[in-house]
């Protein structure tokens, strides 16, 4: 079921007339947004045309009006108060001064980026029967031309008029009675529009699709799990590569020189029962690199071969061109979730750099290939990193001006797993086991150890979380900014040096992204898992936070 929020049915078109003539008297024109525009998304840093502001994926801004010297005069301009229950974690798109923003379960605002006014909004509902793990979440949109597009829980794509949020086409991305979803921002590259499906939980095969982005007509469609006569299918046995999960749920990059769309593939089904499914279980827990325009895989990284961790590898490839140890590269940064720091060649997946940045036991170092050295625990003893890994899917940032990848770590977090049996049924979780989280005593909390929080110098002993600032050169972290609980907050450089992000407990940091000192902050009230966006109209810088159920934007007073 699909409606657009209006004041009275019998008057929609007229009510839709309204919404347009203000968006556009408020803004004067809204220009196509072209993928040449896409591409060159650094020209233009005014807007946020991409889930992580460019292909490169680097969250950078070469915004500099808010600078370490004057961010401590930032003022809260607008708050826009998020109208459904539960963990929003939307990333806005900018364009020309309008701001395109998700809601759960599957709504699209139009947002006046200068003053948080909404102009329309559209709402998808999922059909009844949709399964998603781990919550409702959509994560974004994408934008091409005059339209505006989003995935849904129950497995759909939507097309949308970016001036009034008139649906324009809806198509079937996945098949929602065994539970396939999309929580992700898809991705335009060129005239498609790409997105990965979810269900990993769920015994799904996965999968990256292609669409016609006027028509909505699938252009090609990449299994994450090789099929009978496909290269590497004997990395399943028997019948395990039918469900074997291997989804797609965060955005990927794309590097337009190499036409390569590059995407981190989730955990491989059943979770925790590797022994139910011998072999590597490729693609799972690894990254693939497609060709743009017909989806052939060019090569692959995996990360965590046979994963009984649900280490899921689906963190947001970061691009950078780099001078590595005295060779020109094109590499991609990536911390897993398995608590490894990896620098690839992104021209053909050859390991460059791998190192823990957090404490590793399931794996006593990587070989000179990158793959893992397994060390498994005997049952009942704790596994670091935990289930939620040393990290998660929440974007990293990386800083042409440093040299440095930015990004939240889990520290001292560790889970005892179980495993059984499980016999698939579809559209029915296919977990293989459980898993329990460490805890120093019965009923103590499990968030962390031993840290100060640098707001309020209370020390938690139980646990705590960091900010590393990595060199890809060495593997190794420059700085670390403690924070007080565990953190899903993503991050955003500027060219100022500045680096925005977050924590749990709702504080939103400004800090040196050079020397990682603490600059400015402030209480939002609300948990911080997003990253921040940041954006200019009229000649004025502003930054853009979700924390809890709101989105609060600040700039300097004029």
């Amino acid at each position: 079921m699909k409606t657009l929020t209006v004041f009275n049915p019998m008057k929609k078109l007229c009510w839709l007339a309204i919404l347009s003539v203000g968006l556009l008297s408020a803004h004067n024109t809204l220009a196509q947004v072209t993928f040449e525009q896409i591409l060159n998304a650094a020209d233009e840093p005014e807007n946020w045309l991409t889930y992580n502001g460019g292909y490169m994926s680097q969250r950078h801004s070469l915004l500099d009006q808010v600078t370490p010297d004057n961010v401590k005069n930032l003022k809260l301009q607008w708050t826009l108060q998020n109208q459904v229950f539960g963990a929003w974690q939307s990333n806005p798109i900018i364009v020309d001064g309008v701001m395109y923003v998700t809601e759960r379960p599957n709504s699209v605002m139009a947002v006046d980026a200068v003053t948080g006014r909404v102009f329309w909004k559209y709402r998808h509902t999922p059909a009844e029967n949709s399964r998603v793990c781990c919550g409702a979440n959509n994560r974004g949109v994408a934008v091409l031309g005059d339209m505006v597009y989003m995935g849904t829980l129950d497995a759909r794509l939507v097309a949308l008029d970016r001036i009034n949020g008139v649906p324009l086409w809806d198509v079937e991305v996945g098949d929602v009675n065994q539970a396939y979803s999309v929580t992700m921002a898809p991705l335009v590259v060129k005239d498609k529009v790409i997105v990965g499906v979810g269900g990993g939980e769920f015994g799904i095969r996965g999968y990256v699709a292609a669409f016609d982005a006027l028509t909505g007509e699938e252009a090609w469609r990449t299994y994450t799990i090789p099929g009978p006569g496909e290269v590497n299918h004997d990395s399943w046995e028997g019948d395990d590569w039918q469900h074997g999960g291997a989804p797609v749920w965060v955005t990927g990059s794309f590097d337009p020189e190499l036409n390569l769309t590059y995407w981190g593939v989730g955990n491989p089904g059943p979770d925790w029962n590797a022994g139910q499914r011998p072999g590597d279980n490729l693609y799972s827990d690894s990254v693939i690199a497609l060709d743009a325009d017909t989806g052939e895989l060019k090569w692959y990284f995996q990360f965590t071969p046979n994963d009984g961790y649900d280490y899921d590898s689906v963190q947001v490839p970061v691009l950078a061109d780099i001078n590595f140890r005295g060779t020109a590269k094109k590499v991609m940064m990536w911390a897993n979730r398995n608590g490894y720091f990896y620098v690839l060649d992104r021209t053909n997946g050859q390991f460059l750099e791998g190192k823990p940045y957090v404490k590793v036991n399931w794996s006593s170092g990587l070989d000179q290939n990158g793959r893992p050295i397994p060390t498994p625990q005997p049952e009942g003893m704790p596994t670091y990193p935990g289930n939620q890994g040393g990290t998660n899917w929440y974007p990293p940032a990386y800083s042409p001006r440093t040299g440095l990848f930015y990004f939240s770590a889990w520290q001292d977090y560790a889970t005892i797993y179980s495993a059984e049996e499980s016999e698939y049924e579809p559209g029915r979780a296919f977990l293989g086991g459980g898993f329990s989280v460490l805890a120093p005593a019965p009923g103590a909390p499990t968030i962390g150890i031993g840290r100060t929080n640098p707001i309020n110098n209370w020390t938690n002993e139980v646990g705590h979380a960091s900010l590393k600032a990595m060199d890809p050169e060495t593997g190794e972290a420059v700085w670390s900014y403690d924070q007080f609980d565990v953190s899903d907050s993503g991050m955003l450089t500027t060219a100022s040096d500045l680096l925005f992000t977050g924590g749990r407990e709702g504080y939103f940091h400004a800090i040196d992204a050079r020397t990682g000192e603490l600059i400015w902050t402030v209480n939002l009230g609300g948990q911080i898992v997003m990253a921040p966006v940041t954006y200019m109209v009229d000649g004025v810088q502003y930054v853009s936070v979700i924390s809890g159920h709101a989105l609060s934007t600040f700039a300097l007073p004029n």
